[in-house]
């Protein structure tokens, strides 16, 4: 049997994979609905005004431009918005 080692213990690797499918499996329900592009009123309805403008400065995120409005790749905004954010170095 096989083992990943963490700093506080020690997991069995299909404890380990079966836990990481599972997050996938539910992440994928989660996103299975999203439209592919959403309007920068709806990202930051979503995803907080602050945030969107943070990630587009840190240039994150770069809108597409279409005929009167500002569009953003949905699964872009979903990934930042699940990655842990370091706000110290804004």
């Amino acid at each position: 049997m096989q083992f990943l080692q963490f700093l506080d213990h020690l997991i069995p690797y299909d404890t380990f994979l079966n836990d990481v499918a599972s997050r996938v499996v539910a992440m994928l329900k989660i996103d299975k609905d999203d439209p592919e592009f959403i309007s920068q009123r709806k990202a930051w309805e979503l995803f907080g005004r602050r945030n969107v403008e943070r990630w587009r400065r840190q240039g994150k995120i770069v809108p597409f431009k279409r005929p009167g409005r500002l569009e953003y790749r949905t699964s872009e905004l979903r990934l930042l918005q699940r990655t842990i954010q370091d706000y110290f170095n804004d």
